[in-house]
C-alpha cells in the first residue's frame, strides 16, 4: 500500500455585505513521490454570508481530493478551524445543538465538511488574514474575483 499523499488545502471565503453574493477559492498543493502538484479551484453564490463561504472553500477543497490524503488545511477563518479542532465533535455528540442547546447555524454545511474530514486525516491551522502569507492572499483574490463575478 503506497503512503497517502500530503496535500496543502488553502482556503478562503469572501462576501459582498453578509448576506450577498459570495464567493470561494482554494489552492491544493498535492505532494507525491512523483512530485508536488497544484490545482486552484473557486465558485460563487448569489446571496449568502462569508461563513457560509469560508465552509464551502474547505468543503469543495476537500472534495477535490480522490484518495484519502494526510491534509493540512491553511484558513484566515478561525470559524472553520475551531469548527474542525474544537466544535464538531460536541455538536455531533449534542445531535447538531450548541451548547446553548440553540442549533448549530450552517449545519448543513458542517455536516458536508464532517463527511470530508472523515475521508482523510485533516490538521486545521489558522493564519492572519491579510498578513503577506502568499498562498492566503491568493485564496482571497480567487474567493473575492468568484464574488464578484455574480
Amino acid at each position: 500500500m503506497s503512503p497517502r499523499p500530503k496535500v496543502e488545502l488553502y482556503c478562503d471565503g469572501a462576501c459582498l455585505g453578509n448576506p450577498g453574493p459570495g464567493g470561494w477559492g482554494c489552492l491544493l498543493r498535492v505532494r507525491t513521490a512523483e512530485g508536488t502538484r497544484e490545482k486552484e479551484a473557486s465558485g460563487a453564490e448569489p446571496e449568502t454570508t462569508n461563513n457560509r463561504m469560508e465552509l464551502m472553500a474547505a468543503i469543495r477543497g476537500l472534495e477535490l481530493l480522490t484518495q484519502p490524503c494526510l491534509v493540512e488545511l491553511i484558513s484566515d477563518s478561525q470559524y472553520v478551524v475551531k469548527g474542525i479542532q474544537t466544535w464538531l465533535k460536541d455538536w455531533k455528540r449534542r445531535g447538531w445543538k450548541k451548547a446553548d442547546g440553540k442549533p448549530v447555524l450552517n449545519a448543513d454545511l458542517w455536516q458536508s465538511l464532517d463527511t470530508q474530514l472523515a475521508r482523510h486525516h485533516v490538521e486545521a491551522r489558522w493564519v492572519r488574514g491579510h498578513a503577506g502569507h502568499a498562498e492566503n492572499e491568493r485564496v482571497d483574490h480567487l474567493a473575492n474575483e468568484a464574488a464578484h463575478s455574480i
